[in-house]
């Protein structure tokens, strides 16, 4: 007799593979977004190579807080906001108040994002390439499968984003010896900048976007831990790679004497590493990193309005509405401003400790939520000497960020 289940689960199985990758993939691009670009730019002109430092605290944390939070999250089978309401009644919402909020901030500043990159691919005009970068966006969720497309999507323009980087970091030539020894020395170390770059890459909606992801693949319950934590490692080395590329790139151009100048001193640093095609290939980066950060924004923004168990087809209409609102906030006003961005990104370092909270305290006393399962010690010990230094770095931002507005 033929088995006719096999194909089932090879098909299931796949599916469940390709939509781990998707959440990886959504976890680091969301995190390499027009914000991180520019924020990496203007730290690196600023501290030069004790930047360095910055970014490795930065990878740090983001190990810390990104395990925790996809092995709560997957092993509870719960968002984040969900779990936030079993552990106090309010504070779910509370939280998905500031993710939506900090999200629409965000999503306008990648849509804007989108706009600089076809202006510096093919000389667009700014305001119509991010109108034509939006409605690829919401068609990608008007599409009848949608879920499969986003992860496609964000792996294909994630790799794109490395291997360009790559070939521009070669190309500049930066003096590796004194990057590596000021990111265990650094010359100078700016709390601020520490605190926004963690805003910028781990804060608001970006924390939770590969963990929610996660979810859809259904490879959640204490069974899938081994699954869970090998996602959320590999997620955690393609944003590494790519920030520490990035880094590179520009700290080449900015150690052989070249002053960046301008409103996009990333896109000057790109220019004066490989000329005309480094521009063109600047281009290619910015607007790949902001269209998956406008999808990774959408995405995990509505999945703090909505319930697990809301349809798929409402979730992805509601998406539809939050890009379209963004778009038209973005041509309303015109481009993001850079220093917006940034004040962004140090906002987001300030809301991350609530919500990361609330998991470890799921991890630490909440067993019944994760369906028994023993949280191993370790794993939130971790987690709490992150969420200190969170706390740390927040509140020696607070005078930094009414300074960095005024």
């Amino acid at each position: 007799m033929e088995n006719t289940k096999a194909p089932v689960v090879i098909k299931a199985k796949t599916s469940r593979r390709a939509a781990l990758l998707g959440a990886m993939f959504l976890m680091a691009t969301s995190a390499i977004g027009p914000g991180f670009i520019t924020q990496t730019a203007a730290f690196t002109v600023q501290l030069g190579a004790a930047f360095a430092f910055a970014i490795l605290v930065s990878i740090l944390v983001d190990i810390a807080v990104q395990t925790n939070v996809w092995r709560v999250i997957g092993v509870s089978g719960l968002r984040a906001q969900e779990l936030g309401n079993k552990v106090l009644p309010g504070v779910g919402w509370f939280l998905a108040g500031l993710v939506f909020l900090g999200g629409i901030v965000f999503n306008i500043g990648n849509i804007a994002g989108t706009g600089l990159g076809m202006n510096a691919m093919m000389g667009l005009d700014a305001k119509i390439g991010g109108a034509i970068s939006a409605a690829i966006a919401i068609l990608i969720f008007l599409s009848k499968k949608a879920g499969v497309a986003l992860d496609k999507i964000v792996v294909a323009l994630g790799a794109l984003m490395i291997l360009m980087t790559l070939y521009v970091a070669i190309v500049s030539a930066p003096p590796l010896g004194e990057a590596l020894v000021n990111t265990v020395v650094p010359e100078k170390v700016d709390f601020l900048v520490i605190t926004t770059l963690i805003g910028g890459t781990i804060g608001g909606y970006i924390t939770y976007a590969g963990a929610h992801r996660l979810l859809a693949s259904g490879a959640t319950g204490p069974d899938h831990t081994a699954e869970i934590t090998r996602s959320s490692i590999i997620g955690i080395l393609v944003t590494c790679v790519m920030r520490v590329l990035l880094f590179l790139a520009i700290f080449g151009v900015v150690a052989s004497g070249v002053t960046l100048t301008g409103n996009n001193l990333a896109a000057s640093a790109f220019s004066a590493a490989a000329g005309e095609i480094g521009m063109r290939m600047f281009g290619v980066i910015l607007w790949a990193a902001s269209i998956t950060s406008v999808i990774g924004a959408a995405y995990t923004s509505v999945s703090f309005i909505t319930k697990h168990d809301t349809s798929e087809r409402k979730s992805n209409l509601i998406t539809v509405g939050f890009i379209a609102f963004c778009a038209v906030a973005y041509l309303l006003i015109g481009q993001a401003p850079q220093q917006l961005l940034i004040f962004a990104g140090a906002f987001n370092g300030l809301i991350l400790p609530v919500g990361f909270a609330v998991l470890l305290w799921v991890a630490w006393r909440r067993r019944d939520l994760l369906h028994g399962y023993v949280y191993p010690k370790w794993l939130l010990a971790i987690g709490v000497l992150a969420w200190l230094l969170t706390l740390f770095l927040g509140w020696n931002s607070l005078a930094g960020l009414a300074k960095l507005w005024a």
